[in-house]
């Protein structure tokens, strides 16, 4: 993996995992990707709707 990305941990029900797995074998992705697209849709929605949200290097690095 190029870059670092931090681990987490998503509980989901299995019938919803196993949709979304559908979904991304549909267009050739894998799950994980699937998912992180999903999450970037929602965030570019939402600040379209309400502004950026920021972020400062010292959350960033609070969170790891």
């Amino acid at each position: 993996m190029k870059k670092e990305y931090p681990r987490y941990t998503l509980r989901i029900p299995k019938s919803m995992l196993k949709k979304i797995a559908h979904i991304a074998d549909f267009y050739c992705r894998t799950t994980n990707k699937q998912i992180e697209l999903l999450i970037k849709r929602q965030i570019d929605e939402h600040e379209r709707c309400y502004g950026s949200i920021p972020i400062s290097q010292e959350n960033e690095k609070s969170k790891e």
